[in-house]
């Protein structure tokens, strides 16, 4: 009986070490990313592909330039990415031929691929020009969300989406979040006269129409992590959105100034971080369903839930305790 209790307060004192431990790791990162923010007012510049010469990357500070932007994190995607390229470069011509007020870039991101993505984007900014497509590259890997805050950083849209390089959502859909966007502006407008890119709105894709079919055919150790993920994202940042993680969400230029300053995630967990912070500053949020499919060759796995929780519980820590400070 004696030697239960000695193991039994080895076990506890195991527990509380290793409890102690996460605890102080979790404040240690999370106090060295309060200022993580930071980096954005670095230089970023462009490279013309046909000139070879350095491009001026503008500042979402600056007027908006463009009608729209669309922000593609890439890493890895010499694959998938030129199918959805095309297909949305294809779409943006058929609406500017259609209105010659409807102005476009799309901008990818490169996150230190090391296949040809980089390669690929290059391609199609020199066939469609520079002013039209633009490549940014990271250097290396940085995460997903590093890539669409840069992307987001040094956009000229008056609106500006979101989309992963996999074509899952059709870029079409851009249009449900676009209208739901401009019924909102313009109800929250005072006159008759506004940009739309002067009012803070976000309008996030969802699949959470989706749900039921999904959860009959994924295999049933998924469907727990996703629910347990779920729960963790509700206590985290707040009832209010379904689905969180979906990869299709469009903000308005003043909307996005905000957000993206502060944004300190950097891999999958950075759009529950946009929930948050939608709620600290009070831009209102539109959830949207839309068309998705699943594309072969996914980066999230079983071992990007780990991750996911250890982002979620740096992203409370900061908020709670102060150490990341929302600045306006």
């Amino acid at each position: 009986m004696a030697s239960l209790w000695s193991l039994m307060e080895v076990l506890i004192y195991l527990f509380l070490v290793a409890a102690c431990g996460l605890l102080s790791a979790i404040i240690f990162e999370a106090n060295r990313r309060r200022l993580n923010h930071s980096h954005v007012e670095a230089p970023a510049v462009f490279e013309d592909p046909n000139t070879l010469t350095q491009v001026s990357c503008p500042s979402i500070f600056d007027p908006a330039e463009k009608y729209i932007s669309l922000v593609i994190p890439a890493y890895n995607e010499e694959q998938r990415l030129p199918g959805a390229l095309q297909e949305t470069i294809d779409y943006l011509q058929e609406r500017a031929a259609k209105d010659k007020s409807f102005s476009y870039e799309v901008v990818i991101v490169d996150d230190g691929s090391i296949d040809g993505t980089k390669r690929v984007g290059r391609e199609f900014s020199k066939k469609f020009s520079v002013d039209n497509v633009r490549v940014i590259l990271l250097g290396r890997n940085h995460g997903k969300g590093e890539a669409i805050r840069k992307g987001m950083l040094h956009s000229r849209g008056e609106l500006l989406l979101m989309l992963d390089a996999d074509g899952a959502t059709k870029v079409n859909d851009l249009e449900k979040l676009e209208n739901q966007i401009h019924a909102f502006a313009k109800k929250e407008s005072s006159g008759s006269s506004f940009r739309v890119s002067d009012i803070p709105v976000a309008a996030f894709g969802s699949r959470a129409h989706l749900e039921e079919k999904a959860l009959a055919t994924r295999k049933m150790y998924r469907n727990f992590l996703m629910k347990g993920f779920h729960l963790v994202v509700l206590l985290t940042a707040g009832p209010g959105i379904r689905d969180t993680q979906c990869g299709f969400k469009m903000f308005t230029r003043s909307a996005a100034r905000k957000l993206f300053t502060n944004i300190r995630l950097k891999r999958w967990c950075f759009d529950v971080e946009i929930v948050y912070l939608c709620k600290r500053f009070h831009i209102p949020m539109v959830e949207i369903s839309v068309n998705w499919s699943e594309i072969p060759g996914s980066k999230v796995n079983p071992l990007s839930i780990p991750n996911m929780l250890w982002e979620l519980a740096l992203m409370s820590m900061g908020y709670r305790t102060g150490m990341w400070r929302v600045h306006t």
